[in-house]
């Protein structure tokens, strides 16, 4: 099977769904809140809902590397079937928590799971579609992880009708059996060889040797440099949307949750999702014809979210609202759909998990930042600070891969 033409599209296909579960999992947390605080009273207080989300971002950013070098070299089927099976047993561990030292142990742990499926699923991908196709299929998976996180917002809508540890329960049950079904019908497929002395044996010692040679290739390239600012840059905007946008619902517009957490993880997602398609799309076409046409396809994304920032930080009323985030949606997924072709424009097989890993490292850490200050922000009133400042990162940013960023081919070779 492995050998048909349709096999690169049906591994986007299988991996379309573990994105969802990967998102849907982590998300439908930041909805569940007014529910679970009767039996969990800490989560009373915004600032310790922020530390609850923000503990599973640091511990998945510093994981992430080294998940991406563990991918470069081992059997990324393996880490991809493991990685699914553990974040979702600990989705169905979440219902029997009773407090909140449980759900922060929990929630590291799903960090450390689900920090080893993005960097080993984008480079397999990447590996099965070169060229004309990497972009569109790349943009497919992530259109996965959007409707997930618009799933996601259900999470208050099923707890209300049944109960916050049903959803959890259920969930959990879903994602340990679709990892059964992965080790069937998903297989590896790497571009290169590993690299391997026959008179040595496969060693710790050996292997990281080998991951800080990686590490200095990705380092001593300054267009690597650009891209991790690019990558992080956006991520500030980018979590806060996720973690704390049905909380701002809400709050501004006076919605009970069962309301605004659907809409504004749909309203946002669902946009992300036509985002990441149009993205794919526009970015496999464009650079056959400009080898910079990946960067400017991200670079008008990320334009978009500035505006829409501003009417989501400072306007009022349903209309500007969910305008300004239909736009962000938008924006933000033609620019996420382009950021692992453009690091393959610069970066090569062998190394594009172990990069990709790295900008997990500095975009989820610049979330787990925001996500905290966010929570502080809400409880003391200056939320429209925050969202200046995550403007001011966003333009620099686009000023920055615009200049900087040079590329002499469409996929880099060995």
């Amino acid at each position: 099977m492995q050998q048909k033409k349709y096999y690169p599209w049906l591994v986007v296909a299988m991996l379309w769904f573990v994105a969802l579960l990967n998102y849907l999992d982590r998300q439908m947390l930041s909805t569940m809140r007014p529910f679970m605080v009767d039996d969990i009273q800490d989560l009373i207080s915004a600032a310790n809902f922020g530390r609850l989300m923000a503990i599973f971002l640091w511990i998945y950013a510093f994981m992430s590397p080294v998940s991406g070098m563990i991918a470069d070299r081992l059997n990324r089927k393996w880490l991809i079937v493991i990685s699914l099976f553990v974040w979702s047993g600990v989705t169905f561990a979440m219902s029997y928590a009773q407090n909140m030292d449980q759900l922060m142990f929990l929630r590291a742990v799903m960090g450390v799971s689900e920090a080893f499926y993005v960097p080993a699923g984008l480079s397999l991908i990447a590996d099965y579609h070169q060229g004309k196709t990497r972009s569109l299929a790349i943009g497919f998976h992530t259109s996965g992880i959007y409707l997930g996180q618009a799933l996601g917002g259900f999470g208050a809508t099923i707890a209300s009708a049944t109960s916050w540890q049903f959803t959890f329960h259920t969930f959990g049950l879903i994602g340990m059996v679709y990892s059964l079904v992965l080790i069937f019908f998903l297989r590896e497929r790497k571009t290169y060889t590993i690299e391997q002395n026959p008179s040595e044996k496969r060693s710790l010692k050996h292997e990281l040797s080998l991951a800080v040679k990686g590490l200095g290739v990705l380092f001593g390239n300054i267009a690597f440099w650009v891209i991790l600012f690019y990558f992080s840059a956006p991520s500030l905007p980018g979590w806060a949307t996720k973690n704390w946008l049905p909380t701002l619902f809400s709050e501004s517009l006076n919605m009970d949750m069962t309301q605004a957490g659907p809409l504004s993880t749909m309203t946002l997602a669902l946009a992300s999702l036509v985002g990441v398609l149009v993205g794919g799309f526009i970015s496999d076409r464009w650079v056959q014809k400009h080898l910079k046409g990946r960067i400017f396809t991200g670079v008008i994304g990320l334009a978009l979210t500035l505006p829409a920032l501003l009417l989501i930080g400072y306007g009022h009323g349903l209309v500007m609202i969910v305008a300004g985030a239909i736009m962000f949606g938008f924006g933000f997924g033609m620019f996420d759909v382009n950021n692992m072709p453009i690091l393959c424009q610069f970066v090569s097989s062998r190394y594009r998990a172990t990069g990709y890993g790295m900008l997990n490292l500095a975009g989820i850490s610049a979330g787990a930042i925001i996500t905290n200050e966010l929570g502080k922000a809400l409880d003391a009133g200056y939320m429209n600070a925050v969202f200046a400042v995550m403007i001011l990162a966003v333009g620099f940013a686009i000023a920055l891969q615009l200049t900087v960023l040079k590329p002499k081919t469409v996929d880099m070779k060995e």
